[in-house]
């Protein structure tokens, strides 16, 4: 990949965010490059979520800063959020809305109008053109999904966060997600996100990042995290054989179940 002097998609420097006495989040600092899949990975409760809502500017950091394409959070919000996208675990629309008239009201938040041949083009590429004038209720947990991430994608953000986005999906409603967020990348755009498939995480991801109880605990290519990590006496202890990522996810984060 050739070098690219522009700053990356989003930097994450420092972030501290707090409810009252406890800390979500303390000091977490990374990166996600231009063209890369970027997992956040923790236990419930390490912070990720506050880390999202942060980035989206949802909430205004105790500390630390965000910077997307080099804009920073605080400093132009409204800037910022015409840089990024979001598909959250559970996307809900007006369920009497059909799908060309959900495409046809968030195009037009972020300023876009497009008519109904450009709405049935976007549609086509996502494979629900034939659900044009189907209202949201009627589709499948797949097909809303898709429909998610093209209304996350309308505006072309250079970065998408993605929270648990193959949560519940069949394998291949979950491989037809993963191909149109891998043709994302293709076309220059970042992807940022969590889940808690660690099989996953290690299939997709460029870099992942593991976190718990707010703090950074290791970050680097999934390969260089298993190899790094490999004779780490907590890893070897959780390993059935060939060590994975998810044998270093729990080695590091502990086996205790979080709620």
């Amino acid at each position: 990949m050739p070098e690219d002097c522009r700053p990356p998609s989003l930097t994450v420097d420092g972030l501290v965010v707090r409810f009252g006495s406890r800390v979500a989040v303390s000091g977490l600092s990374f990166s996600v490059r231009r063209g890369e899949i970027f997992g956040l990975l923790g236990p419930n409760g390490a912070g990720k979520t506050s880390t999202l809502s942060a980035i989206e500017g949802l909430l205004t950091p105790d500390g630390g800063r965000v910077t997307i394409d080099g804009v920073d959070v605080r400093e132009a919000p409204l800037s910022v959020r015409a840089r990024v996208g979001v598909l959250l675990q559970a996307s809900s629309f007006q369920p009497e809305l059909t799908i060309a008239q959900i495409v046809r009201l968030f195009a037009g938040l972020h300023g876009l109008r497009l008519d109904r041949g450009q709405i049935r083009a976007r549609l086509r590429e996502a494979g629900l053109e034939r659900e044009a004038g189907k209202p949201f209720r009627k589709l499948s947990g797949g097909q809303q999904r898709r429909l998610a991430l093209l209304v996350a994608t309308a505006h072309e953000p250079p970065i998408l966060l993605l929270d648990e986005p193959t949560t519940g999906l069949d394998p291949q409603s979950r491989r037809q997600l993963w191909d149109r967020i891998e043709a994302r990348r293709a076309d220059g755009g970042s992807v940022l996100l969590t889940t808690h498939s660690m099989e996953e995480a290690q299939a997709v991801c460029d870099r992942v990042a593991i976190v718990d109880l707010g703090a950074l605990v290791a970050a680097g290519t999934p390969e260089e995290l298993v190899g790094s990590h490999r004779d780490d006496p907590r890893v070897r202890a959780v390993a059935h054989g060939e060590v994975t990522l998810e044998d270093v996810f729990i080695g590091l984060t502990g086996r205790m179940i979080r709620d």
